[in-house]
Order: structure tokens, then C-alpha cells, then sequence
């Protein structure tokens, strides 16, 4: 048991709440007085990262699949260090049916020696961070009525195991998501039930008279969601009690978003030069409606776990084009599918446990993977690792799903070269072993073997469906008093999709080594 929390102490920072629909009001209960809780994490991590352009040579549009160092023609090894500091905050009014909730992230993904004061051979200090240095993460309220739990602000969105919706909790995330809502939670015949309405864009904004609000100038611009979910579902700590006592926890539960947008305003997100822009109006027609539907299940045994979810997105534009007074005769549509299979035989407490999972994300058949959403990216050549599936008017379809970035299945190949899982299948063992434990804190070792293939051959700068091999070996230790510290490596073997033809160049393996320490308060 105690192993079992101080592993999630080195998996997830602590978590803000709200993260999904599971946590919203799980926390509100009688209290005599007004509380104030206070926790979070300190991380910081080191990584050296070899080869990560594949030694391929460039794409013919002329990029590398990874940065390469300058300066040094024959360098292949690039070093990184960053750090970040999470505070939620969860405050609880006398009678506990009101709390108010804030997550705050310091110093989020600043590179170390970043911020050097002056010239930096010189410099003995680092500049006092700003702008982005400091990010509010979540902040929203929720109150217990008698027939459910009202919560309202910016909060956490994250669904089943976050292959598509991740609020970002786990230690090694670096993004997560979060919606401006109101929600409504209510349980009800042993199932979590919950409806939301979001707003996700309030479209261009203009000054009000006290100088101080603004106001949305362009109502039709706004963007718009609603959602509806069910849940059947139990905590850690009761699969905990039930593992315990032998029994077989079986938890599932689906949801569906809508979002729409009549018109748009991308003058407000593009960067576009000034002198580019229409003199009478910056709006133009969109016809904008996208809808997904998240079915997730969970079956844990006393020494043994299968999760599955699976998705599908349906998305329509009436009018892709980006600028106003030019029109499209030709809608732009989407059909994505993706689904994620974890296993595991070994319960959290056992001292090993081995398992595989398995992924599966739609393609497109344009070429690159299109990971990145970067409207401004010119149309990739055949050859290209990344750009738009959509290349009006020849092309009018964007068919391949993306993984959520923080859904980590490996990392060197959809982690760093590719950007997220897309276009693609994946098989991936895994195994664990408890080397020591201790009354302190337990010493692990784990390894990972991920293989790889294109949905669609196309897609890849070779114009091959293998993508490669890649094996993931862990060393770590977790104190049980909130330290933690992994030692992480990698070793990609890239397949043939990466072959450079028109250069005749094969693509050579990369490498990887990060170090990460955690210390959670």
C-alpha cells in the first residue's frame, strides 16, 4: 500500500482537481472551520539527447527531422535542463460546501541558463523571470448543492486514460488541458453523470470605457462546446481495498463534446503582417463544427489491469479559407479514429509486473505525419516529416487522429521527431521489477520495447510503413516521503520510413538519457 502511494508521488504531480469529471467535489465534506491546502511538486530534469536527427540528411523542403548543432559540422549530441514548480492551492469555506481552486505553475519548462544576466561568459546571475515564467493554470470554484456539485472557471479536462483529453498530471507532462466552463456533476444510480458548456474563444476584444474590461466585439466568432459524460468508476485507494480483498473492479464510461463556431477572426491568432490586413473587416464565414464521441474501459483484478479507449472525431469547415473577402467553393472534412490498450499482470504493490499495450491512431495520406496544427506551415512535399493534410483545393480531408502530447508511449520517436502519436500503429511490452524495498522507499527497474508502423506509407519522408524499433529502459527510486528520482534511457532503431532517397542516406539510430528528481510537498 504504502509502495503503491509513493509511486504516484514519481508518475503524477499533484493534482489541482477538476482534472477530470471523477474529481470535481470529491473533496467537498463538513468542516468546522475555513481550510486552506497547499500542495504540489518541484521538478527538475537533465536530458542528452544523440543523433536525434536520424543522421538522414535534410527533407526536401529543407528541414531536419530534430535541431542540429551549429557551429560544429560533426556534433550529434544536443543537452537540455529545465525545471518547474506546481502549487495547487484549494481553498474551503467554514461548513465545506464551497471551495475555490487554483494551480499555479513557476519557472514552467524555463531552460536552465536560460535567462543569463548580460554577457553570459560573465554573467553571476540569472535575470528574474517574466511573462510566461509564471502561468495560472487552473482557477474555478465549485459548491455542493443537494442534487449535485456546480463547479465554474477555468478547470482541468482530462477523460480515461487521456489519450485525447489529458489534463496533464503526470511528472514528465509539459502541456495539459483546460477549458473556461460550467459544469454540472451529479451521482446517480452508482454512475457519475456530468454536462458542461464551454467557451473556448471569445472571439477579438475591444477596450471598454474604464479602461480596465474588454468586451467581445464579434459575437459570431466565439467558439462554443458542450459536453455529456458518464462514468462508472472507483479511486486508487478502492481498487487498493478491493485488490485486497480479491475482488474483480470493472469501471467504464463515455462522453461526447460538440464545438462549433459560425465565423472567424484569424487575423487575431495568425501571425500576419499589419499591411496584410483587410481595411473594412478582420471576420470571415467558418461554418466551423467538429463532434467526438470517448468510450473508455477499465477492468482491474487483484494482480492484474486492462484498459482500453477508443475515439472517433467528425469534423466539417464550410470555409477554410484564412482570409477574409477570399472564399472556397469546398468544404473541408475530417473522420478520425484512435484507440489505446494498456495491460498489466501485477498489481502496484507486487514487486514486478509485465504487460503490453498497443495503440492505434488514423492517417491521412498526405505527406508528413501532420502532427503539428500550425495553419501557417507551407504544404509539405513528398519526403516531409510534418505539415497540413489539407492542401485546398486538391486536397479537402484531414483524416489522421492525434495522440494527446502527454499520452507518453515512448521517447524518442513520437515523443521528439515525430511530436505525438498519428498516422500510426504501435505494439508495446512492458516489465517491471522491484530491486529493493526498503521501509524508506522502493528501487525499481523497468524497460519498454515500442515497435512502430505507418497507417500510411505516404506519410513518412521514406515512403515506408516501418517506423522503427525502440526500447525504453527506467532506473528509479521512490521515497516515501516525497522524493523521487528516475534515471531514463532510450535507444531508437529507425526503419526504413526514414530513409533519405533522394540523398540515398540511411537513417541511423539516436539516443537518449534524462535524469529527472521530483520532490512533492
Amino acid at each position: 500500500m504504502r509502495f503503491a502511494v509513493a509511486l504516484a508521488i514519481l508518475t503524477c504531480a499533484a493534482n489541482a482537481r477538476a482534472t477530470g469529471w471523477t474529481d470535481v467535489g470529491q473533496d467537498l465534506k463538513a468542516r468546522p472551520k475555513s481550510e486552506v491546502h497547499v500542495e504540489g511538486a518541484f521538478r527538475m530534469r537533465g536530458e542528452l539527447l544523440h543523433n536525434l536527427d536520424l543522421d538522414r540528411g535534410l527533407s526536401p523542403s529543407g528541414e531536419a527531422l530534430f535541431p542540429i548543432a551549429e557551429g560544429n559540422p560533426t556534433a550529434q549530441t544536443l543537452t537540455y535542463g529545465d525545471m518547474r514548480l506546481r502549487t495547487d492551492l484549494a481553498m474551503y469555506t467554514a461548513g465545506g460546501a464551497v471551495a475555490v481552486k487554483t494551480r499555479i505553475d513557476v519557472l514552467d519548462n524555463i531552460a536552465l541558463g536560460g535567462s543569463a544576466a548580460g554577457v553570459p561568459s560573465a554573467s553571476t546571475t540569472q535575470r528574474a523571470s517574466g511573462g510566461d515564467a509564471l502561468r495560472i493554470k487552473r482557477a474555478y470554484g465549485e459548491v455542493l448543492l443537494p442534487f449535485g456539485v456546480l463547479a465554474a472557471g477555468r478547470m482541468g479536462a482530462h477523460f480515461g486514460m487521456g489519450m485525447l483529453a489529458n489534463g496533464g498530471d503526470c511528472a514528465d507532462c509539459d502541456s495539459g488541458d483546460a477549458q473556461d466552463r460550467v459544469a454540472f456533476i451529479t451521482p446517480l444510480v452508482g454512475h457519475i453523470f456530468a454536462a458542461a458548456y464551454d467557451l473556448a474563444w471569445s472571439g477579438p476584444l475591444a477596450n471598454r470605457k474604464d479602461g480596465v474590461r474588454r468586451i467581445g466585439y464579434a459575437p459570431s466568432t466565439q467558439v462554443h462546446g458542450a459536453t455529456f459524460a458518464f462514468l462508472r468508476w472507483n479511486d486508487e485507494l478502492a481498487h487498493t481495498r478491493r485488490r485486497n480483498a480479491g475482488k474483480t473492479t470493472f469501471n467504464y464510461g463515455a462522453t461526447v463534446a460538440h464545438r462549433w463556431q459560425n465565423s472567424d477572426a484569424p487575423y487575431e491568432y495568425l501571425s500576419i503582417a499589419e499591411g496584410a490586413r483587410p481595411t473594412s473587416t478582420t471576420v470571415t464565414a467558418r461554418g466551423f463544427s467538429a463532434t467526438v464521441l470517448d468510450a473508455w474501459l477499465r477492468l482491474v483484478f487483484p494482480h492484474g489491469r486492462i484498459e482500453l479507449e477508443g475515439a472517433m472525431l467528425l469534423a466539417r469547415v464550410e470555409q477554410p479559407s484564412l482570409i477574409p473577402g477570399v472564399t472556397s467553393n469546398h468544404p473541408v472534412t475530417s473522420k478520425q479514429f484512435g484507440a489505446a490498450l494498456q495491460t498489466e499482470i501485477g498489481a502496484p504493490q507486487d514487486f514486478g509486473g509485465a504487460g503490453v499495450d498497443a495503440g492505434y491512431a488514423s492517417g491521412d495520406s498526405a505527406p508528413g505525419f501532420g502532427a503539428s496544427n500550425d495553419p501557417l506551415r507551407p504544404a509539405p512535399r513528398r519526403g516531409d516529416l510534418d505539415g497540413p493534410q489539407a492542401n485546398l483545393p486538391y486536397d479537402r480531408t484531414v483524416d489522421n487522429f492525434r495522440f494527446h502530447p502527454d499520452y507518453r508511449i515512448d521517447r524518442i520517436l513520437f515523443r521528439e521527431i515525430v511530436g505525438t502519436v498519428t498516422d500510426a500503429v504501435y505494439l508495446r511490452p512492458h516489465a517491471r521489477y522491484a530491486l529493493w524495498k526498503m521501509r524508506t522507499g522502493t528501487l525499481q527497474v523497468s524497460a519498454a520495447a515500442i515497435a512502430s508502423w505507418a497507417v500510411h506509407a505516404s506519410s513518412t519522408p521514406g515512403g515506408k510503413s516501418q517506423l522503427g524499433f525502440e526500447i525504453d529502459p527506467t532506473l528509479s527510486y521512490v521515497s516515501h516521503d516525497g522524493f523521487g528520482v528516475a534515471v531514463e534511457g532510450a535507444m531508437f532503431f529507425p526503419g526504413s520510413a526514414f530513409n533519405n532517397l533522394e540523398s540515398r542516406l540511411t537513417a541511423k539510430p539516436a539516443q537518449l538519457l534524462r535524469v529527472r528528481l521530483m520532490f512533492h510537498f
